[in-house]
């Protein structure tokens, strides 16, 4: 199935950790890394004094069923120091979402698809319309209109 990730962190190394979690990504199981974005840097949300984080999305063909696959990439998070402590918007070394997923919505106490933030998150929607520009999410529209009518406020190439 063809599922589409959104990375971010704002922690440590921020560019190293995501680009460590790309590489792992890709290197799950009957798992294909297809396309991914460049790195962008974007304003923190939450609490004030956080650092700037590092967001990127990436597509992947994988085999692994859906909770397999959020497991998978909570399993990365925890690798890379990724601590749960139920603090929304808190500064974080990782953080993996699953976006979308061709052909399917899906609404569990663990995970709902398509993420229920999605259009409401530049850095998320600029990233995936690097590469994915006339994918139509469901009940969302196409990522490059998404996109665009969010704009790119606070979001800017990652140097």
């Amino acid at each position: 199935m063809r599922v589409y990730l959104g990375l971010g962190a704002n922690l440590g190394t921020p560019a190293v950790q995501v680009e460590r979690a790309l590489a792992l990504i890709a290197a799950l199981p009957h798992t294909t890394l297809v396309a991914r974005s460049p790195l962008y840097r974007s304003d923190p949300v939450g609490p004030a004094g956080q650092p700037d984080y590092c967001n990127a999305a990436c597509m992947i063909d994988t085999a692994l069923e859906p909770l397999a696959l959020l497991d998978a990439v909570q399993a990365i998070e925890v690798d890379a120091g990724r601590i749960r402590d139920g603090i929304r918007w808190a500064a974080r070394l990782l953080d993996i979402d699953l976006l979308h997923i061709e052909g399917l919505s899906l609404s569990t106490p663990r995970l709902r698809l398509p993420h229920p933030h999605l259009q409401e998150r530049n850095w998320v929607l600029v990233p995936l319309a690097d590469f994915a520009p006339t994918l139509d999410i469901p009940g969302l529209g196409i990522v490059a209109e998404l996109a665009a009518a969010i704009g790119q406020a606070g979001l800017r190439p990652w140097s």
